[in-house]
Parts: C-alpha cells; sequence; structure tokens
C-alpha cells in the first residue's frame, strides 16, 4: 500500500519538472502531479516518494517517463479552424510571395508540442493543397512525450478521432483499414517527428512557420519568456508564429508583431524587425 506522498517531496519534484522542463505546477493544478507520481510509484511498486525521488534524480530515462506522464496531449485534426484557414488564405499566400522575390522555393515548418500528431498531419495536408508545384515543403513536428511521439509516427487514428478531417481530405491522405484510418506515406514523408523538450534550444533556424500551441499556458512568466526568445532565434527573417487561443504575448516584451487576420491572430517576425531582439 501507499504510503501518503510527502509535501516536501511533491515540491521537490515540482522544482525539478520546473527545472527540467519549464512546466510550473501551481496550486490549482498540483492535483495533476500529485495523481501522475502515484501512478508512476505503483507502476514501478515503489510504496513511498522518497524512494523514487532518490531513483529519479540518478536516472535520466525515468526523468523523461514522468515528464511524459504530467503532459496533456489532447489534440485533434484541424483544431481550432481559424488557424487553418489563417494558414491557408494568409500566411502561406504570404510566406510564397517573399520566398518567391528571394528566389527560394523551399518552407520550414516547425510543429512544437506536437502530441499524437494531429496537427503536422493537418498542417501537411493542407500545404500539399496550397503550395504551388514548384513549392516544397518539410515539417518539424516535435514533442516530450515518447508515448505521443510514437502514435504520430504510427499514423493511425480509430474512427472517433478523424471526425474533423475534411471529406476530401480524407479520402485523399488516409487509407481506409479495419479498426481507423492510417496517414498514406506520401503524407508522412513531409514530416519528421522528434523528440524535444521545449526547455532548451532545438537546434532549428530558418523556420518559416511554427505551431505552438496550448503549450506555454503551462509555463510560468519567466519560462515563457526564455521560450518566446528561443522561437525568435529559431525563426527566418520573415515568418509566423501560431499560439494557442488562449494564449497570447500580450505584456510580454518580444519583437514579435501582433496581427489580426480575418480568421484569427497570430504573430509575425518581419524583415524591418529581424535584427532586433529584446
Amino acid at each position: 500500500m501507499l504510503e501518503p506522498l510527502d509535501d516536501y517531496y511533491v515540491n521537490l519534484f515540482s522544482t525539478l519538472i520546473y527545472n527540467q522542463s519549464g512546466i510550473h505546477f501551481s496550486k490549482n493544478n498540483r492535483s495533476i502531479l500529485e495523481n501522475r507520481l502515484r501512478e508512476r510509484l505503483k507502476a514501478m511498486k515503489i510504496d513511498n516518494i522518497r524512494s523514487y525521488y532518490e531513483i529519479i534524480i540518478k536516472d535520466p530515462e525515468e526523468m523523461k517517463v514522468l515528464l511524459d506522464s504530467v503532459t496533456t496531449n489532447l489534440t485533434r485534426f484541424f483544431r481550432n479552424t481559424g488557424h487553418f484557414q489563417t494558414l491557408e488564405h494568409y500566411i502561406i499566400p504570404k510566406i510564397i510571395s517573399f520566398k518567391r522575390e528571394k528566389g527560394m522555393n523551399h518552407i520550414r515548418v516547425w510543429s512544437a508540442g506536437c502530441a499524437t500528431g494531429e496537427e503536422p498531419y493537418s498542417i501537411a495536408m493542407v500545404l500539399k493543397e496550397h503550395l504551388p508545384l514548384s513549392f516544397s515543403a518539410e515539417i518539424v513536428a516535435s514533442d516530450i512525450s515518447l508515448t505521443s511521439l510514437l502514435t504520430a509516427r504510427e499514423g493511425f487514428y480509430n474512427e472517433a478521432r478523424i471526425g474533423d478531417v475534411p471529406l476530401a481530405y480524407l479520402k485523399k491522405y488516409f487509407e481506409k483499414k479495419s479498426e481507423g484510418y492510417k496517414i498514406r506515406e506520401d503524407l508522412k514523408t513531409m514530416i519528421k517527428f522528434d523528440y524535444h523538450n521545449l526547455k532548451y534550444e532545438s537546434g532549428s533556424k530558418n523556420i518559416d512557420i511554427l505551431f505552438c500551441r496550448n503549450v506555454i499556458i503551462y509555463f510560468d512568466e519567466t519560462a515563457q519568456k526564455a521560450l518566446i526568445n528561443r522561437f525568435w532565434d529559431a525563426m527566418g527573417s520573415y515568418s509566423f508564429l501560431i499560439l494557442g487561443h488562449s494564449e497570447s504575448l500580450f505584456g510580454m516584451k518580444t519583437s514579435f508583431e501582433f496581427v489580426k487576420t480575418d480568421w484569427s491572430c497570430i504573430y509575425k517576425k518581419s524583415l524591418t524587425l529581424a535584427e532586433r531582439k529584446i
């Protein structure tokens, strides 16, 4: 039988997770951390949190497992339709025009916090439909959850999870299987799924479009600012940042420009600001 969780160690885990990932547990969501800790203790057949803490500070692989367990991976295809309408009708035309002026024809996208893959696959479908044949695109899709990345790489989704996919896209980019649908290989080849902890530099450069939705709400102000600065460094001189509908850079001192389109609100890194970083 598990012993009651000691507040001292729960706080130590909270600090450890913050230092490792930037994820902040406040009083309002502390129960999530406690539940995940109990699950790990039970799975490892450990009856007290002190023993688990001694293990995790020495075992980076177990740290990854815990970080995986405390992340929220709620997502769906074409989540927040306004963002994909903005991608189709505003961002893609702007990027195409800019690239053509520069004599370039390749677009780089980063789906940061991609969860089980619905977001990057949705992006890939839109790009396939709306990029000129002379253009190519690559999508880097990253997450801190190894479990979610395995699902994303497989690209198989049951009937309940493809309800928001337009019928034309479903017929064109999915293969019907006995228990669901599988992403076609020609769409898969556009995407590279990779483990990445947003606490650290990604190594990505010249990103044209960056989706990071419903992620920074789990960070405190300091971690948010550091992450947004890392995004700035990873993005190209003319590029776009898409955050979740409940997230914004309001009140944060950054060089991104706020852009309100007919469909949603996004952020732009423009040529006139490319050399600035606050």
